[in-house]
């Protein structure tokens, strides 16, 4: 378990050199199936069709997989939810790896684009995800340049056993001390509201990427800039710490 200081940095600024990137895998690299898992894991403790993708934004994603299961079941008024959340958990779990091994997920081509754009322009970059399932999945995306997806980053953080999940910023510190990078000069790629607050708690900027008509709630969270795809990133300013879109 990391020792890693959790002393929360200064908030993100408007203006500031950024050297690095920090990027979340699930809704963010990767289209994986842990919004259906979650879904279909519900049956025998409330009727599935509840579980939307608003409850997994805001009470779900980006969140340890325990701290999700007690939110969505005390989100949908189940009877003991502390009690019960371990077992949704664990069935969960079990659904996730049977889509995964199904190959039920795959990498979002705007993300391909922009994180090889931004190797070939020297960029250190850490993945950082709660789960543990991210490795397996990055593993199996295969680029042009006959590297795994999970190749191009020089740090990764997924799956560690840490001492308390997002919004706490403590995973996003740790991949920035793997990337020997301050974080004033880290920026991070989220899809969730709980992982922006994490990166502004840790004093980076956020980067939120609204793949599910959440834009509102990843403004609400912090995020510095709000994007529906990184296509619209404009890369070449971020050294001189503007995140902001392209011009058109």
């Amino acid at each position: 378990m990391s020792e890693l200081k959790l002393t929360e940095g200064p908030p993100a600024v408007a203006s500031r050199r950024l050297t690095a990137a920090i990027f979340d895998v699930d809704g963010v690299l990767l289209a994986s199936p842990h919004e259906r898992a979650w879904r279909e894991a519900l049956q025998g403790f409330a009727e599935p069709e509840r579980f939307t993708t608003e409850i997994y934004q805001a009470h779900v994603a980006g969140k340890p997989r325990l701290s999700g299961a007690r939110a969505v079941l005390e989100e949908l008024g189940v009877p003991d939810a502390e009690r019960q959340a371990a077992a949704y958990a664990e069935r969960k779990q079990k659904r996730l790896e049977e889509l995964i091994e199904r190959g039920s997920f795959s990498a979002f081509p705007d993300a391909l684009r922009f994180v090889q754009a931004l190797g070939a322009r020297g960029w250190p970059m850490a993945v950082a995800s709660s789960s543990r399932n991210a490795n397996h999945m990055m593993q199996a995306i295969r680029l042009d340049s006959g590297k795994t997806l999970l190749d191009v980053f020089s740090a990764n953080v997924c799956g560690r056993e840490l001492r308390q999940g997002k919004p706490n910023p403590e995973i996003f510190l740790l991949a920035a001390s793997e990337l020997r990078t301050a974080p004033t000069h880290c920026f991070v790629v989220e899809d969730a509201p709980a992982g922006v607050e994490a990166a502004r708690a840790g004093g980076m900027m956020a980067l939120g990427v609204a793949r599910l008509r959440d834009e509102a709630l990843l403004r609400a969270a912090g995020a510095d800039l709000v994007v529906t795809s990184l296509d619209e990133v404009a890369i070449d300013e971020l050294a001189d710490g503007r995140l902001c879109r392209r011009a058109k």
